[in-house]
């Protein structure tokens, strides 16, 4: 999977925000949606599309969507 499949499967999780609004250097932090549920959402997509596991705490550590790509592309 590359960064720009990877933008949109993380994108995919967010019914509210626009497709728009999602980049590699978006802190998805900052999202109105992020909560809790979209943080174990994102974590459970990177399971099943990418087959490797993340925690919250590497969930936590990164600040943008390319940071959290290239986070799990280490592993």
């Amino acid at each position: 999977m590359n960064l720009n499949e990877f933008i949109a499967a993380f994108a995919a999780e967010f019914d509210e925000t626009p497709e728009s609004m999602f980049a590699p250097n978006t802190i998805f932090k900052d999202l109105v949606e992020w909560d809790s549920l979209a943080s174990l959402s994102i974590i459970a997509m990177v399971d099943e599309t990418l087959e490797k596991r993340i925690t919250g705490s590497e969930l936590r550590s990164c600040n943008t969507i390319e940071e959290l790509y290239n986070q799990i592309m280490q592993k």
